[in-house]
């Protein structure tokens, strides 16, 4: 499933297509994806125009000029593609490809959305988990969806002291504690494994054992490991796409992610990565550098 980064860089490559735009036209494919469309939801669309788009968690928020806010999750596989009306154009900081014919016609091209930039977005979703819907922008905090989200990791507020506070007393392992999205908001595996890399803690440590110092290093290695990550496009391992269509590059810097076997690449360690399996989860660590 795409995490923060690979979500933030969707939102940022759809922005210069969607935000301050003008819906012209919608049309969905099918009658559902994770769950059914919402009644008339072509029509609560058309006409209107996205005053913000902004993310919460790995979910993307367009607010609309009607008061209703366009919610969007990606699922396990969903990539959402913007093309350019006639030829190749720039559009913000982001270059995009004309529209080819089959833009919108595949089998799981299941809701295009054309806009006056002018740019056609597709929204690509072969195993259907993903999510589209509309709820009123003022609600939206009191949404099922949202209502038990906590903290975003790249918000002013969290820090070390609110991250102490969070684990204190928590006897899940401090791996699983990250990985509660009612802890923080956004972060998965990926992130979650390299995070405690950075800040030499291991996986398996009982997340109320973390100690002071090792708060402060990991909170700070929660925030350098997702902006570098979203610096570079976020991770493609199987379905990430930017807006671009381009892959993402942070996959190419993973420190203990998926290198099981390998050598730590930890500053004058000589130890090997290794995998674990915690709640269902691969976690990939070094035994040598994370206590």
């Amino acid at each position: 499933m795409p995490e923060l980064p690979e979500v933030e860089t969707v939102r940022l490559g759809l922005k210069p297509a969607l935000e301050d735009r003008v819906i012209l036209k919608a049309q969905i494919r099918r009658g559902d994806l994770r769950r059914p469309f919402p009644a008339r939801f072509t029509e609560r669309l058309e006409g209107r125009a996205v005053r913000a788009l902004r993310r919460r968690a790995k979910y993307i928020l367009a607010d609309l000029d009607s008061g209703e806010t366009l919610v969007i999750h990606l699922g396990m596989s969903g990539r959402m593609s913007v093309y350019a009306a006639g030829h190749r154009r720039r559009l913000g900081d982001y270059v995009y490809n004309p529209a080819p014919e089959s833009a919108g016609h595949d089998k799981h091209d299941h809701v295009i959305l054309d806009t006056d930039a002018p740019a056609r977005i597709v929204f690509n979703d072969h195993r259907r988990f993903g999510l589209m819907t509309l709820i009123a922008t003022d609600a939206l905090e009191e949404n099922p969806l949202f209502e038990d989200i906590g903290i975003e990791p790249l918000s002013a507020g969290f820090g070390a002291a609110y991250l102490a506070q969070a684990l204190a007393g928590k006897k899940p392992p401090v791996k699983s504690a990250l990985l509660d999205q009612r802890v923080v908001a956004g972060l998965g595996n990926i992130y979650v494994c390299e995070a405690l890399f950075l800040a030499h803690i291991s996986p398996k440590r009982l997340a109320g054992a973390v100690r002071r110092d090792e708060v402060v290093r990991l909170a700070r290695a929660i925030k350098s490991v997702l902006k570098a990550a979203i610096k570079a496009g976020g991770s493609t391992l199987r379905d990430h796409a930017q807006a671009t269509g381009d892959p993402g590059n942070f996959q190419h810097r993973f420190l203990v992610y998926g290198r099981e076997g390998k050598p730590c690449k930890g500053t004058r360690c000589g130890g090997t990565v290794k995998r674990i399996v915690q709640a269902g989860r691969s976690s990939f660590y070094c035994p040598r550098c994370q206590t």
